[in-house]
C-alpha cells in the first residue's frame, strides 16, 4: 500500500465516522437533539477523532522509526566479518548499499552479500510500510467502533473535541518554536567552531575580507582574512540606498491613497503597487544588471565620475523599487486605521486637509509607519539575488555608491557554493555571518513588532 492510497482511505474513514457520529447522536437523543449536551456536529467530530488519531499516530510512529528498522534489517543480512569492519568503513558500506537499493550506481563490486542487504533494505520500505499502514487503518476502524459506544446524550463532545484541538494547536506552536530554536542552535554551534579558530574581535572589527585559505597542507596560500566590516558596510550602504528610494515613494503613495485618491483609483492603484512584491527577485536582478547599471554608468560616467559596471547604487535603487509595496501598503493600512473622529476634529478646528495629515494623521500613524519601515529594512538586508547580479562580489570597504560592494548574504552563498571542506574556517565563516545577521534582523523585527503592538493597543 502506498501513502496516497492510505491517505485517501483515511479521509474516507474520517468522513464516514463523522457521519456515523452525527447519526448516532440523533439516535441516542430519540430524534430530539435538544436533549444532547453538544451539537450533533461535535459528536461527529468526536467520533472522527476516535477514528483518525490512532491510525495517524501509528503511521507517524512508523515513519519515524522506518529508517532505523531498514538499517537494522540490512545489517542482519551481512556476514559477521563484514559487521566487524571499522565503524567508518562499515558506514561507507551501508551508504553504498542504500544507494544501490535506491537504484544508483556505486563505486565498488556488487557482491551477492551487498545485493542481499539492498533487497532487505527495500523490503522494509515495501512490505514493512504496507503492513504498518494496513495496521494503522485497522486501528482507525477499531477506534471508530470503540468511540461509537461512548456516544450518549450526556457525553460532553464539544469539550472533548475542543480540548483535542487545543492540544493540536499547542503542538503546532511548539514545533514552530522548536524549529526556530533548532535553526539558531545549528548556526550557533558552527559559529562557535569558527570563533575557536578566528578571534571574534578579528571577525567583528577586521577591515579585510579575504576568506581564501589553503585546502591542502602543502599548498601555498594565504591564511585568510575574516574581517566582516566590509560586508556589513556594503550591506548597510545598499540598504540605505534602497530605503532612500522606498521610504519617500512608499510614504507619498500611502498618503495619496489613504487621504487624496478617490475610492475607484485607490482600488485600482493599490493592487498594482502590491504586484511589485510578487515579482521574483531574479527578475529585479536582470532589470538592475541590464538596464539600471548601464544607465547609471553612462549617465554619471558622462559627467566625469568613475563608475563601476557593477555598483551599489544600481543594486540599492532596484532593491528600493522592490520594497516599495512593503512601505506603501503597510503605511496605507495604518493611516486608514486612524479613527475618522480625529480627522473630523481637525477639520472642525479649521485645519486644511494637508494640515490634518501633517499634524493629526501622520503622527497618529507614526508607530505603524515606523514598523513598516523596519520590516522593509529587514527585507532589504536579507536580499541576495539583486546584489549578486548588480553589485558584484568584491568586498570593498567604501561608502562610494558607484563602486562594487558585496553583502553578508551574498558572501554566505559564495562560501557554501561548490565543493568545500566543511570544517574549514572558510566554510564555518558562513555560519558566523549567518548568526550575526540573524541577530541584527531579529533585533529589527522585535523593535518593529513592539511598535506595531503598541500602535494596536492604542486604538483597540
Amino acid at each position: 500500500m502506498n501513502i496516497s492510497v492510505f491517505l485517501l482511505t483515511l479521509v474516507a474513514l474520517l468522513a464516514f465516522s463523522y457521519w456515523v457520529g452525527r447519526r448516532r447522536a440523533y439516535t441516542v437523543s430519540g430524534g430530539h437533539p435538544v436533549h444532547l449536551h453538544s451539537l450533533p456536529s461535535y459528536y461527529g467530530g468526536y467520533l472522527a477523532l476516535w477514528c483518525g488519531l490512532p491510525g495517524v499516530l501509528l503511521a507517524a510512529g512508523w515513519f519515524l522509526v522506518e529508517p532505523q528498522v531498514a538499517q537494522w534489517a540490512m545489517l542482519q543480512t551481512l556476514d559477521p566479518a563484514t559487521k566487524d569492519l571499522p565503524p567508518q568503513r562499515l558506514q561507507l558500506l551501508m551508504t553504498d548499499i542504500q544507494n544501490l537499493a535506491a537504484g544508483y550506481g556505486i563505486f565498488r563490486e556488487v557482491t551477492p552479500e551487498i545485493e542481499r542487504a539492498a533487497a532487505a533494505y527495500n523490503d522494509v520500505f515495501a512490505f514493512g510500510r504496507s503492513i504498518a499502514l494496513v495496521a494503522a487503518l485497522s486501528l482507525s476502524v477499531i477506534g471508530l467502533g470503540v468511540g461509537r459506544r461512548f456516544i450518549r446524550t450526556d457525553l460532553r463532545a464539544r469539550n472533548k473535541v475542543e480540548r483535542v484541538i487545543t492540544i493540536v494547536m499547542i503542538v503546532a506552536s511548539t514545533i514552530a518554536i522548536m524549529t526556530t530554536i533548532g535553526i539558531v542552535l545549528s548556526l550557533l554551534f558552527e559559529a562557535v567552531r569558527f570563533f575557536g579558530r578566528i578571534p571574534i574581535d578579528n571577525f567583528l572589527f577586521g577591515l579585510t575580507w579575504d576568506p581564501q585559505t589553503a585546502i591542502r597542507e602543502d599548498q601555498v596560500a594565504a591564511e585568510g582574512a575574516f574581517g566582516a566590516v566590509p560586508l556589513f558596510t556594503g550591506t548597510l550602504l545598499i540598504t540605505a540606498i534602497a530605503m532612500a528610494v522606498a521610504v519617500p515613494v512608499g510614504l507619498f503613495s500611502a498618503i495619496y491613497l489613504s487621504d487624496y485618491a478617490p475610492k475607484r483609483i485607490r482600488g485600482s492603484v493599490k493592487p498594482l503597487l502590491e504586484i511589485l512584491a510578487g515579482v521574483p527577485t531574479v527578475v529585479y536582478g536582470f532589470f538592475a544588471a541590464l538596464t539600471v547599471a548601464p544607465f547609471i554608468r553612462d549617465t554619471f560616467g558622462g559627467l566625469g565620475l568613475s563608475v563601476s559596471s557593477e555598483s551599489a547604487l544600481a543594486a540599492g535603487a532596484v532593491m528600493g523599487i522592490m520594497i516599495i509595496p512593503f512601505v506603501s501598503s503597510l503605511s496605507d493600512d495604518v493611516m486608514n486605521a486612524v479613527p475618522q473622529t480625529l480627522r473630523d476634529g481637525a477639520y472642525a478646528m479649521g485645519a486644511t486637509q494637508s494640515e490634518t495629515i501633517k499634524q493629526v494623521v501622520f503622527p497618529a500613524a507614526l508607530p505603524g509607519i515606523v514598523g513598516a519601515i523596519l520590516l522593509a529594512i529587514s527585507r532589504a538586508i536579507g536580499e541576495t539575488m539583486i546584489v549578486v547580479m548588480a553589485a558584484g562580489l568584491a568586498a570593498n570597504l567604501t561608502a562610494n555608491p558607484f563602486e562594487a560592494v558585496t553583502t553578508v548574504t551574498v558572501q554566505i552563498v559564495t562560501l557554501l557554493t561548490g565543493d568545500q571542506e566543511f570544517d574549514s574556517a572558510k566554510t564555518l565563516a558562513a555560519f558566523a555571518l549567518g548568526i550575526t545577521l540573524f541577530a541584527v534582523t531579529l533585533a529589527l523585527n522585535v523593535v518593529a513588532l513592539h511598535i506595531v503592538r503598541k500602535y494596536r493597543e492604542k486604538y483597540e
